[in-house]
């Protein structure tokens, strides 16, 4: 149980484009996370939306709900925790973006829509996802059930179970939900509940964040002396932070001269969707707010960075090598890969195009176009050019 603003658990929202994980989140957290004008524009999410929510538990009856009433018993439900959302886009084009968000979820819901046949592409890239990245704590959401019959919600589900066969959510329950009207919803909650725990954390090591989002939180025409340090956003694997510290950001800023250039900077403040922070721990996502000029974090530029203390992080290098793996799909050609040939390299919640120098006894050489900094072990994905478009291709961990 916590009381603490801050969230403990970052749960992705995957599943193929327009299956209603941006309703869905809205269901569970009361927030749209569509905000970005392209986004409202084309109705589609773009950049990964974040939410919280606050899950109780009913004492008497051992359900878990979003209220602080119990829905069977009537009840007064306790505190349980807050977890924190990760609404990744659905669209193919925007797989990179669900790549990067993995690295720094806890667990996932799997959306798949009842009106369409099971699976629909990107469903099945996203699950090729959790398998790469190792995510088994999954629950699978059945959304738009009112758009069908009975039988055929039946008949779905059976489409769902065979889908999942082999995968690592083929024991995952399986909620089927209306999420416009809000109907099943504390069900989704109450299956996070037994199905995504609150992983061991250890908050004595060195402190690693990864850092997925960058911003200008100051509006247009502020006065000089009002403006605010720019802002970092991303996750704690490891360790904590708190306000004044010290930390680095690595690489950091990319310069014309020097290429990437790593900038210590002062925690001014910090902040989850629960309140203003103390200090920051592992678990959910937190704002931090810099010294750094605002100018330069803004339009998610520091994105794919670690934030750490000076002396704790590792290195940035313009290579990495990782074992590989690649994968095997109906409909996709994926041969052995060749010297010299171009892919888009995910590790952390940095996105890079990469030239394989090596290959050697099933172990990758990567060249990249900009340094990386690589914790190791970490979940390595790589993306080949098929026609006009980048297909997830394999994977593997750095070594």
């Amino acid at each position: 149980m916590t009381g603490s603003p801050q969230a403990v658990v970052n749960i992705g929202l995957l599943g193929h484009v327009d299956h209603g994980k941006t309703s869905l989140t809205k269901a569970l957290t009361g927030k749209w996370t569509d905000t970005h004008s392209e986004e409202v524009k084309r109705g589609i999410s773009i950049r990964l939306g974040y939410a919280d929510t606050t899950i109780y538990s009913c004492p008497k009856c051992s359900l878990h709900t979003l209220k602080g009433e119990c829905p069977k018993c009537g009840g007064k439900a306790e505190l349980k925790r807050r977890v924190s959302f990760l609404d990744a886009p659905g669209h193919e084009t925007l797989m990179t973006i669900v790549l990067s968000a993995s690295s720094i979820m806890d667990g996932a819901l799997l959306l798949i829509a009842a009106n369409e046949p099971c699976p629909q592409p990107q469903t099945a890239e996203h699950l090729m996802i959790l398998n790469i990245a190792g995510i088994k704590n999954v629950v699978v959401v059945q959304t738009k059930i009112d758009l069908v019959t009975k039988e055929q919600a039946k008949a779905h589900y059976e489409s769902i179970r065979n889908f999942l066969k082999g995968s690592v959510a083929e024991n995952a329950p399986i909620v089927p939900v209306v999420s416009n009207y809000g109907i099943n919803v504390d069900a989704v909650a109450d299956a996070i509940e037994r199905t995504i725990p609150t992983p061991h954390r250890d908050s004595s090591l060195p402190p690693i964040m990864f850092i997925s989002r960058s911003f200008d939180i100051n509006k247009p025409g502020t006065p000089i002396p009002n403006l605010k340090g720019g802002v970092v956003g991303g996750s704690l694997v490891q360790g904590s932070i708190k306000k004044g510290d010290t930390v680095l950001i690595r690489p950091g800023l990319e310069t014309t001269k020097k290429g990437m250039k790593e900038v210590q900077v002062k925690v001014e403040s910090l902040m989850s969707e629960g309140g203003p922070l103390e200090s920051a721990a592992p678990g959910g996502l937190v704002a931090v707010g810099t010294s750094l000029d605002p100018n330069v974090t803004k339009a998610d530029s520091l994105v794919g960075c670690l934030l750490g203390k000076p002396g704790a992080l590792p290195e940035a290098k313009a290579e990495i090598t990782f074992d590989h793996h690649l994968i095997q799909r109906e409909g996709f050609d994926n041969p052995p890969l060749k010297m010299g040939e171009p892919l888009v390299i995910n590790v952390g919640t940095a996105t890079g195009i990469g030239v394989i120098a090596a290959i050697k006894k099933g172990q990758v050489l990567a060249k990249l176009k900009k340094p990386v900094c690589v914790v190791k072990g970490s979940t390595v994905a790589m993306s080949r050019r098929v026609g006009q478009r980048w297909r997830l291709a394999g994977w593997g961990k750095s070594l």
